[in-house]
């Protein structure tokens, strides 16, 4: 390589000075704030089985650094999950449908994990470098592994499960955020503003994410699904809380 192709010491200080100082003009959120009718809605929606209690929000919002940490990893995750799906196609050629849905929620879960990480700096909040998810991985012991079209099934199943308890999560968090008098402190009304944004999207994933499980096991899609709700109730109420979106409500 030609040494005039490369850049100087002196320029990638310079360009990571610049990124550095423009982070704090990085306040953008994906989506405007829901309104009432739209969180009766997205709600109602939902087809769980257990509902959080609402005590679970201003726990969550005591640590509002492990909180975000939790969601950056959750999001990264939900990105690197989506592309991985891309390539199960169980036989043939890969439908478009499939291909457009799951890039497309790859990409946004990427800006969302942008825009987490983008508060947390903000805030002097750090990513950790590990991160474990004992919700997810309760489910996932559940896949039928080796199964064909079924294994995919319940992939896409425990991806919509995931989805689906964030977008509950989002809401509480979202509406504490806009009581009067709540008491928060203008940080934790900002997160409550940030998951407001977020919940839109959330929603679409869990339904984009159900109706490609539908589509591939239509016959057995009713039971499985009614089977799959029934589990993760169970799961959430088992696991102890902590500072987490997914965290479970055993000894709240």
């Amino acid at each position: 390589m030609e040494l005039s192709n490369l850049r100087s010491e002196t320029e990638i200080a310079k360009q990571g000075s610049e990124f550095s100082s423009n982070l704090s003009q990085d306040h953008e959120l994906p989506g405007v704030a829901p309104d009432r009718d739209f969180l009766d809605v997205a709600l109602g929606d939902l087809p769980l089985l257990y509902r959080t209690p609402s005590r679970w929000a201003r726990r969550v919002m005591e640590d509002p650094e492990s909180l975000l940490n939790d969601h950056a990893h959750l999001e990264k995750k939900a990105a690197a999950n989506a592309l991985e799906l891309l390539c199960r196609w169980p036989h043939g050629e890969t439908p478009d449908y499939w291909v457009r849905a799951l890039t497309s929620m790859a990409a946004e879960e990427s800006d969302h994990l942008r825009l987490v990480t983008r508060f947390m700096m903000r805030h002097g909040y750090q990513l950790s470098r590990h991160h474990k998810n004992p919700y997810a991985g309760r489910l996932h012991v559940l896949v039928r592994r080796g199964a064909g079209r079924a294994e995919l099934a319940d992939r896409l199943y425990v991806a919509a499960l995931i989805e689906a308890r964030s977008c509950e999560r989002f809401i509480q968090l979202y509406s504490i955020g806009q009581e009067l008098n709540s008491n928060l402190k203008p940080v934790e009304q900002e997160i409550g503003r940030l998951y407001g944004s977020l919940l839109e999207s959330e929603v679409g994933h869990y339904r984009a994410f159900l109706r490609l499980a539908r589509e591939l096991r239509p016959d057995d899609h009713e039971l499985e699904w009614k089977d799959w709700l029934s589990r993760e109730s169970q799961i959430v109420q088992e696991i102890p809380f902590y500072s987490g979106i997914l965290s479970g409500t055993s000894d709240l």
